[in-house]
């Protein structure tokens, strides 16, 4: 039986030329000697306490590069986890914005594609616990089960399912997969929307009073509605009562209506996508409060501009996607290709100030800092 190979929207191709590849890096070799690393993504200390104990607000902290540690439902959910000290044999720009093992029990692991600086095996080892759930790409799971994540489910274009109190559903990126010379584009890419009750029923809503164009796209789709219950430990009950509580930390609660926030929420994790109409889509479908959006790795455009937007176009994905707020993401971590941090975030300014987009709308969110979803604007 042949194994499945994926294909981008419009069957767009990433794939490059041999004499491409060896261009780009004898190029590179001349360019980053002529870059200035000096500037370094200001962090914060995290607030450790208060991330231990939240079960009920949702919140977002950056660890850095495309690793989020989100706090939605009562649940705690890790974005493409990296806590590696290097890439590619370079060294990281920055320390991880929380130390891995002072991180809250996670709930949720979201892989978004395999590459190596999103899908980081020691690091996945490190949070992974038993009651872990690791929802990958679709062609990933029997590989994940295999290295040992037991509890692992894969996910297609335009899926949803329930997790505990949040709607997750998977949606298209533009982007490729490879990490054997034998694997190349064995597995799917794509980013995740999270909804709260409130957001999925008033969706729901909408989409009875007339479908968006992301509904038709859906429609050409099979889409598989589940729902998965996951049972959560709470840290307070893990620290309560000493060596006699054993048995009260080891309880496990479901989440209930009291943890449920009341405004509806709704989240776009992008993961790694180069500009496509899939932007649109996404948009037209899902009443988006924050887009964490890439603006990262996109020099030379020429090579990088099919699987990485760069940050003009990051800006127009969160027009199309038409969120609230923006969070840029995939910057200051990681020299994956020739532009710098300071490179990726003037540009990004250059056009918000261009747009005329209004200051509130672009969070510059700190290393290590926590925002939460009831500071937004209107």
């Amino acid at each position: 039986m042949l194994r499945q190979t994926f294909r981008n929207m419009d069957d767009v191709s990433t794939t490059k030329p041999w004499q491409q590849f060896r261009r780009w890096r004898k190029e590179r070799h001349i360019r980053l000697k002529q870059k200035d690393y000096s500037f370094v993504v200001p962090r914060v200390e995290p607030d450790l306490n208060r991330l231990a104990a939240n079960r009920t607000e949702t919140t977002y902290t950056w660890v850095g590069h495309s690793t989020f540690l989100l706090q939605m439902c009562g649940l705690n959910i890790v974005t493409d986890p990296v806590w590696a000290t290097s890439m590619a044999m370079v060294k990281r720009l920055t320390e991880p914005g929380l130390p891995i093992d002072a991180m809250p029990t996670v709930d949720v692991i979201l892989i978004s594609h395999s590459h190596y600086d999103h899908l980081h095996l020691k690091s996945l080892r490190m949070l992974y616990q038993p009651n872990t759930l690791l929802i990958v790409p679709k062609g990933l799971k029997n590989k994940m089960k295999r290295l040992g994540f037991k509890k692992t489910m894969d996910m297609e274009w335009w899926e949803s399912k329930k997790i505990g109190d949040v709607h997750l559903t998977f949606v298209p990126a533009q982007h490729w997969t490879r990490r054997t010379l034998t694997d190349t584009n064995r597995s799917h890419w794509g980013g995740y929307v999270l909804e709260n009750e409130a957001a999925y029923q008033k969706r729901l809503k909408q989409e009875e009073q007339g479908q968006p164009a992301g509904v038709k796209e859906q429609q050409k789709h099979k889409q598989k509605r589940e729902s998965v219950k996951i049972n959560i430990r709470s840290d307070a009950a893990k620290r309560e009562g000493g060596a006699n509580s054993s048995s009260t930390a080891a309880k496990s609660t479901e989440l209930n209506e009291s943890t449920k926030p009341q405004e509806a929420q709704t989240l776009y994790f992008v993961g790694d996508s180069g500009y496509f109409r899939g932007f649109e889509l996404i948009g037209d479908r899902f009443n988006i409060d924050v887009a964490f959006i890439p603006i990262g790795a996109y020099e030379p455009e020429w090579f990088m501009s099919a699987q990485h937007v760069n940050p003009e176009q990051a800006m127009q994905a969160f027009v199309d996607v038409k969120a609230r707020v923006m969070v840029p993401m995939h910057y200051g971590a990681f020299k994956l290709a020739d532009d710098t941090p300071k490179e990726a975030l003037e540009r990004l300014i250059a056009e918000q100030k261009r747009r005329k987009i209004p200051n509130e709308r672009i969070r510059f969110i700190m290393i290590g800092e926590t925002l939460d979803m009831t500071k937004l604007p209107d």
